[in-house]
């Protein structure tokens, strides 16, 4: 199963000892790993970019999901990219880019405190407890949530919706007396340019999917690639 997967640390050393352990579980195959940063939440609320995996194909995940969410776990404060500059560049920080609800990210925000430090990642896992024993050990807290495809049933059914109502005011507007008209012409077209913003948001996400799918396939590769030169 696709998983977001932070893991919060008190200190910048045991984070990149959890960033080591998710790598070598990858190596090991208990989880793939797709994607990951090392985010340090600074004394004044900001965050620091501290490391990320922006080598090769999974870079271009770091537009999407994953760059969504460490973008948001940033705060408003914002993000200072350290080590691995550029690595979300053009990313959009956008919680529903990020593929989790509120809810996750208020759980972590409530322990990636100030001058603590967080593993953020993108994984395939089948079972929790390889991630779970290894970062426990090291002594992190684990969160984790599904990635879900519900957002973009809601999002259909909101743009349904949206097209009803804007079908029932034209049939008003049409019936209109000439006063009334011009305020439902202004509803006509909020409603119009609202529901092209959600078709448009819906498009981004399609195109942000097809790359994380061709980002995936290579990673794929690449890993096949390096066995095959290990047994030879």
């Amino acid at each position: 199963m696709d998983r977001m997967l932070v893991v919060v640390f008190d200190n910048e050393s045991k984070a990149y000892e959890g960033k080591k352990a998710l790598v070598q579980l990858d190596e090991e195959g208990s989880i793939g790993v797709y994607g990951y940063a090392v985010l340090a939440k600074n004394a004044d609320g900001s965050a620091t970019l501290k490391q990320g995996d922006d080598v090769g194909p999974i870079g271009s995940l770091l537009g999407t999901s994953l760059g969504s969410l460490v973008g948001v776990l940033a705060g408003p404060a914002g993000l200072a990219v350290g080590a691995s500059a550029g690595m979300l560049a053009g990313g959009a920080f956008d919680i529903s880019n990020a593929a989790i609800g509120a809810d996750f990210v208020d759980d972590v925000a409530k322990v990636l405190l100030p001058n603590r430090v967080a593993v953020v990642a993108e994984i395939d896992e089948d079972w929790t407890t390889p991630v779970d024993t290894r970062m426990e050990a090291i002594g992190g807290t684990v969160f984790r949530r599904a990635l879900s495809e519900v957002k973009d049933t809601i999002d259909e059914e909101n743009v349904a919706a949206m097209k009803a109502d804007l079908a029932q005011l034209k049939a008003e507007h049409a019936n209109a007396q000439a006063d009334r008209k011009a305020r439902l012409q202004e509803k006509i077209s909020q409603l119009d340019s609202r529901i092209e913003a959600q078709l448009q948001k819906a498009k981004q996400r399609g195109e942000a999917v097809q790359r994380k799918v061709q980002a995936r396939v290579q990673v794929l590769k690449a890993k096949a690639g390096a066995e095959r030169a290990k047994a030879s």
